[in-house]
Formats: structure tokens, C-alpha cells, sequence
């Protein structure tokens, strides 16, 4: 079982207006979206994710962090036999990406993902 953390991978916000968001963020952070569908923004910033996801009943659950993993189902199920417990099982986003959440002891939200695009800023 390969439950090795890889580092950090992506920050997600969920916003109530996706649109508004998206131009918030863009200048905010002075960057277009790099992909800009209803359902998911994703900026790269410094090599990096910022991920926008329309929600409208925003509740505590507005960020999740992404943690680096090679193995998502592996990963998930090491949390949870630590005694976190499911926030969103583990599913596909698009093309092999993967995504996974738990919260730990404490209530605090830790998101998995499998990206193997994903390459360190040089």
C-alpha cells in the first residue's frame, strides 16, 4: 500500500458565483484561467492550483487543500483506518485525475488527489 504524501497540489474556494468569482480572482491574482468550465475553474498560480467550484449553499466547508498522492483509494482508506471520516468519497474529475476528501478529529477537511500531470514549478 503506497500511502506517501507528495506534497501540495491544489487549494479549491467554492464560491456562490462562479463568474464573479472568476473575474475576482483573475485580478487578483493577475492570471486568466488556465480551464474555465461551469462546473470548475482552475487558475495556475506559481505552478500551482487555485480551483474555483460554484456552490450555492456555501457553508464551513469553503476550502479544501489538495495533498499529492499515488495512490488515491490507498491514501483515502489510510486516513479514515486513522479514524478520519468521509467528507467526498473517492472520485474522477477528468481524464485520470482523481480527488478525495476526509476530515480529521478535529473537523478540519483534507483533500487528496491523484494528478500525474502535475510537475513541481522548476
Amino acid at each position: 500500500m503506497n500511502t506517501t504524501i507528495l506534497g501540495l497540489r491544489t487549494v479549491t474556494y467554492k464560491v456562490s458565483d462562479i463568474d464573479k468569482a472568476k473575474a475576482w480572482y483573475a485580478d487578483a491574482f493577475k492570471t486568466q484561467p488556465y480551464f474555465d468550465e461551469p462546473f470548475y475553474v482552475g487558475f495556475n498560480i506559481g505552478g500551482y492550483e487555485l480551483g474555483l467550484q460554484p456552490d450555492e449553499a456555501v457553508t464551513g466547508d469553503n476550502t479544501v487543500t489538495y495533498w499529492g498522492v499515488e495512490d488515491i483509494k490507498a491514501a483515502y482508506n489510510h486516513f479514515i483506518s486513522l479514524g478520519a471520516t468521509e467528507h467526498e468519497a473517492p472520485q474522477n474529475v477528468g481524464g485520470e485525475l482523481m480527488v478525495a476528501s476526509v476530515k480529521d478529529l478535529w473537523g478540519n477537511v483534507i483533500g487528496l488527489i491523484y494528478n500525474p500531470e502535475f510537475k513541481l514549478p522548476a
